[in-house]
């Protein structure tokens, strides 16, 4: 190709091949394979039926984040991944993922002292696109499930979009929405109440990996309740919780 200004060369590259290659190539070759890779995913994810999966064989992975704050859209962003692969209601305690991100901004001292992470610690941590392309790679076309999926989802949106321009499709699970079904009548359902609700021992809070670990053990808890009102698979499930949103 001939050399060209950027602007023509991406122009030329959207005559040539669409805008995936064009916004592609406005990168380093690096950052445009995880790119490509990140869209993949969410491509292959969006063709994939989960409804009639039994949930004693359902694979998922629970996970968690730690943040800068809590506006994604307003500048804050990840600073660690946590996850670890459940089957059913059996954790799977050596297949975890743990990885710090760096966010290319300070991390603000009360989220320092709340998750135990410097600015020190991320200088020399993944970016975004490798940080995400790793998690990804762990989540592969398992369903996502995390305690009050609100934050994190919005987090994973955003980076996903800052770095591929797409959106998440993976189907997620909310372990906070199952705990008001089967417990309609507490006032708090954040993680510690039901931590404590369910005898789940606390190991380390605001730690990516130690909260995905304890939501993980707080759904094979709930599984077996849910078991028990009759709901067997992932599509019944998502059908019981349509009517308490």
């Amino acid at each position: 190709m001939k050399d060209m200004k950027p602007a023509g060369r991406m122009w030329h590259l959207y005559k040539m091949g669409g805008i995936t290659p064009a916004i592609t190539s406005m990168f380093n070759v690096q950052s445009a394979q995880q790119m490509a890779f990140i869209r993949s995913i969410m491509k292959e994810q969006r063709k994939n039926s989960l409804y009639e999966i039994p949930l004693k064989t359902v694979e998922l992975v629970v996970f968690d984040l730690e943040t800068t704050g809590f506006s994604p859209y307003n500048g804050d962003e990840i600073i660690s991944f946590g996850a670890v692969s459940v089957t059913g209601d059996a954790l799977e305690e050596d297949q975890t993922f743990y990885s710090l991100v760096n966010p290319r901004r300070s991390i603000p001292d009360e989220i320092v002292e709340l998750t135990g992470i410097t600015n020190d610690m991320v200088n020399d941590a993944p970016d975004m696109i490798n940080g995400l392309r790793s998690f990804l790679e762990f989540v592969q076309q398992k369903v996502l499930v995390a305690h009050g999926t609100g934050h994190d989802k919005h987090f994973l949106n955003s980076a996903l979009w800052k770095t591929s321009k797409v959106n998440l499709s993976h189907r997620m699970l909310d372990t906070m929405m199952i705990a008001k079904w089967l417990n309609p009548k507490l006032k708090s359902y954040d993680l510690d109440t039901m931590l404590d609700l369910y005898g789940i021992e606390v190991t380390m809070r605001h730690h990516a990996l130690e909260d995905a670990l304890m939501t993980a053990r707080l759904w094979g808890k709930l599984v077996s309740e849910i078991h028990a009102r009759e709901i067997h698979t992932l599509g019944d499930l998502y059908a019981q919780l349509s009517h308490q949103a």
